[in-house]
Protein backbone atom coordinates (compact mmCIF):
# COMPACT_ATOMS: atom_id res chain seq x y z
CA UNK A 1 0.00 0.00 0.00
CA UNK A 2 3.24 2.25 0.69
CA UNK A 3 4.18 2.04 -2.78
CA UNK A 4 1.19 2.49 -4.39
CA UNK A 5 0.97 5.99 -2.31
CA UNK A 6 4.78 6.86 -3.68
CA UNK A 7 3.74 5.79 -7.13
CA UNK A 8 0.66 8.14 -6.76
CA UNK A 9 2.27 11.27 -5.37
CA UNK A 10 4.98 11.00 -8.23
CA UNK A 11 2.38 10.38 -10.94
CA UNK A 12 0.73 13.49 -9.65
CA UNK A 13 3.99 15.74 -9.22
CA UNK A 14 4.53 14.39 -13.46
CA UNK A 15 1.40 15.54 -14.47
CA UNK A 16 1.07 19.07 -12.65
CA UNK A 17 4.35 19.78 -14.07
CA UNK A 18 3.33 18.72 -17.51
CA UNK A 19 2.37 22.00 -19.92
CA UNK A 20 -1.39 21.71 -20.69
CA UNK A 21 -2.47 21.07 -24.16
CA UNK A 22 -3.24 24.49 -26.44
CA UNK A 23 -4.97 26.26 -26.18
CA UNK A 24 -5.36 28.34 -29.51
CA UNK A 25 -8.69 29.69 -31.28
CA UNK A 26 -6.20 31.05 -33.74
CA UNK A 27 -4.93 27.44 -34.64
CA UNK A 28 -8.21 25.39 -34.42
CA UNK A 29 -9.21 27.81 -37.17
CA UNK A 30 -6.35 25.91 -39.39
CA UNK A 31 -7.48 21.94 -38.21
CA UNK A 32 -9.44 20.75 -41.28
CA UNK A 33 -8.40 19.90 -44.87
CA UNK A 34 -7.70 22.61 -47.66
CA UNK A 35 -6.32 23.48 -50.88
CA UNK A 36 -3.36 25.35 -50.75
CA UNK A 37 -3.11 27.16 -54.56
CA UNK A 38 -0.14 29.88 -55.30
CA UNK A 39 3.02 30.23 -56.65
CA UNK A 40 7.06 28.98 -55.89
CA UNK A 41 9.10 31.56 -57.50
CA UNK A 42 7.19 31.86 -60.89
CA UNK A 43 5.59 28.34 -60.42
CA UNK A 44 1.86 27.73 -60.07
CA UNK A 45 1.21 25.22 -57.64
CA UNK A 46 -1.41 23.26 -55.59
CA UNK A 47 -0.62 21.42 -52.77
CA UNK A 48 -3.29 19.29 -50.65
CA UNK A 49 -3.44 20.56 -46.84
CA UNK A 50 -4.72 18.87 -43.61
CA UNK A 51 -4.06 19.68 -39.90
CA UNK A 52 -5.28 18.18 -36.71
CA UNK A 53 -4.41 18.73 -33.08
CA UNK A 54 -2.28 15.27 -31.70
CA UNK A 55 -0.44 14.23 -29.02
CA UNK A 56 -3.38 15.27 -26.61
CA UNK A 57 -4.31 18.61 -28.21
CA UNK A 58 -0.35 19.82 -27.71
CA UNK A 59 0.16 20.10 -31.21
CA UNK A 60 -1.38 20.60 -34.70
CA UNK A 61 0.48 18.85 -36.74
CA UNK A 62 0.08 19.48 -40.39
CA UNK A 63 0.83 17.55 -44.25
CA UNK A 64 1.39 19.68 -47.46
CA UNK A 65 1.54 17.21 -50.39
CA UNK A 66 1.93 18.64 -53.67
CA UNK A 67 -0.58 17.46 -56.33
CA UNK A 68 2.81 18.06 -59.16
CA UNK A 69 4.87 14.69 -59.41
CA UNK A 70 8.31 14.40 -59.91
CA UNK A 71 9.49 11.81 -63.13
CA UNK A 72 9.51 8.91 -60.12
CA UNK A 73 5.46 9.60 -59.12
CA UNK A 74 6.08 10.92 -56.16
CA UNK A 75 4.99 14.15 -54.98
CA UNK A 76 7.40 17.51 -56.35
CA UNK A 77 6.87 18.43 -52.51
CA UNK A 78 5.84 17.02 -48.88
CA UNK A 79 6.21 18.22 -45.54
CA UNK A 80 5.11 17.07 -42.23
CA UNK A 81 4.91 19.86 -39.76
CA UNK A 82 4.20 20.37 -35.88
CA UNK A 83 2.93 23.39 -33.98
CA UNK A 84 3.26 23.67 -30.58
CA UNK A 85 3.36 26.10 -27.56
CA UNK A 86 6.14 27.38 -24.65
CA UNK A 87 4.39 28.88 -22.24
CA UNK A 88 7.69 29.72 -20.72
CA UNK A 89 8.68 32.23 -23.63
CA UNK A 90 5.32 32.86 -24.80
CA UNK A 91 6.09 31.55 -28.49
CA UNK A 92 4.42 29.01 -30.62
CA UNK A 93 7.27 26.83 -32.38
CA UNK A 94 7.00 24.54 -35.59
CA UNK A 95 9.46 21.91 -36.47
CA UNK A 96 9.17 21.80 -40.62
CA UNK A 97 9.96 18.33 -41.81
CA UNK A 98 9.99 18.10 -46.14
CA UNK A 99 11.45 16.08 -48.74
CA UNK A 100 14.76 18.18 -48.44
CA UNK A 101 15.57 16.84 -45.46
CA UNK A 102 18.53 17.38 -43.33
CA UNK A 103 16.89 18.55 -39.73
CA UNK A 104 18.86 21.95 -39.02
CA UNK A 105 18.34 24.89 -36.27
CA UNK A 106 16.81 26.18 -39.67
CA UNK A 107 14.24 23.15 -39.56
CA UNK A 108 12.69 25.18 -35.88
CA UNK A 109 10.65 28.23 -36.38
CA UNK A 110 9.30 30.78 -33.58
CA UNK A 111 6.28 32.75 -33.25
CA UNK A 112 4.85 35.20 -30.88
CA UNK A 113 1.15 35.56 -29.87
CA UNK A 114 1.30 39.01 -27.69
CA UNK A 115 0.28 40.51 -31.24
CA UNK A 116 -1.35 43.98 -31.15
CA UNK A 117 -5.04 43.58 -31.64
CA UNK A 118 -4.57 44.23 -35.42
CA UNK A 119 -2.58 41.26 -35.92
CA UNK A 120 -4.67 39.02 -33.72
CA UNK A 121 -5.14 36.80 -36.69
CA UNK A 122 -1.74 36.67 -38.04
CA UNK A 123 1.25 34.00 -36.67
CA UNK A 124 4.71 34.94 -38.20
CA UNK A 125 7.13 31.97 -38.01
CA UNK A 126 10.94 32.97 -37.97
CA UNK A 127 13.48 30.67 -38.83
CA UNK A 128 17.20 31.90 -37.66
CA UNK A 129 20.67 30.12 -39.19
CA UNK A 130 22.90 28.49 -36.86
CA UNK A 131 24.71 32.37 -35.78
CA UNK A 132 20.61 33.20 -34.72
CA UNK A 133 20.14 35.42 -37.92
CA UNK A 134 16.88 35.42 -39.54
CA UNK A 135 16.96 33.38 -42.83
CA UNK A 136 13.15 32.42 -43.74
CA UNK A 137 9.81 33.69 -42.36
CA UNK A 138 6.73 31.86 -42.86
CA UNK A 139 3.58 33.92 -42.34
CA UNK A 140 0.33 32.32 -41.75
CA UNK A 141 -2.86 35.29 -41.58
CA UNK A 142 -6.46 33.78 -41.04
CA UNK A 143 -9.26 35.99 -42.59
CA UNK A 144 -12.38 35.26 -41.10
CA UNK A 145 -14.50 36.86 -42.94
CA UNK A 146 -13.91 34.39 -46.00
CA UNK A 147 -12.76 31.26 -43.31
CA UNK A 148 -9.55 31.40 -45.87
CA UNK A 149 -5.51 31.56 -44.82
CA UNK A 150 -3.36 33.39 -46.79
CA UNK A 151 0.07 31.84 -46.34
CA UNK A 152 3.57 34.16 -47.17
CA UNK A 153 7.06 32.50 -47.03
CA UNK A 154 10.46 34.57 -47.70
CA UNK A 155 13.85 34.31 -47.67
CA UNK A 156 15.64 36.97 -45.59
CA UNK A 157 18.73 38.13 -47.32
CA UNK A 158 21.15 40.62 -45.19
CA UNK A 159 18.37 41.76 -43.15
CA UNK A 160 15.62 41.76 -46.07
CA UNK A 161 12.47 39.54 -47.02
CA UNK A 162 12.46 38.37 -50.22
CA UNK A 163 9.33 36.63 -52.15
CA UNK A 164 9.91 33.46 -51.45
CA UNK A 165 5.90 31.67 -52.21
CA UNK A 166 2.66 32.62 -51.58
CA UNK A 167 -0.49 30.49 -51.13
CA UNK A 168 -3.95 30.82 -50.35
CA UNK A 169 -5.51 28.22 -48.65
CA UNK A 170 -9.50 27.15 -49.20
CA UNK A 171 -11.25 24.18 -47.39
CA UNK A 172 -12.18 21.28 -48.93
Amino acid sequence: MKRFGILTILTAVTLMAQQAPVQSPLLDHLAGKWVLQGTVGKQAVTHDFEAEWVLQHHYLRFREVSRQKNDKGEPLYEATVFIGWNEKTKQYACAWMDVYGGLTTESIGHATALAPKEKENELAFVFTDEHGDASFTNTFLYDPKTNTWENRLDNVVKGEAKPFARFKLTRQ
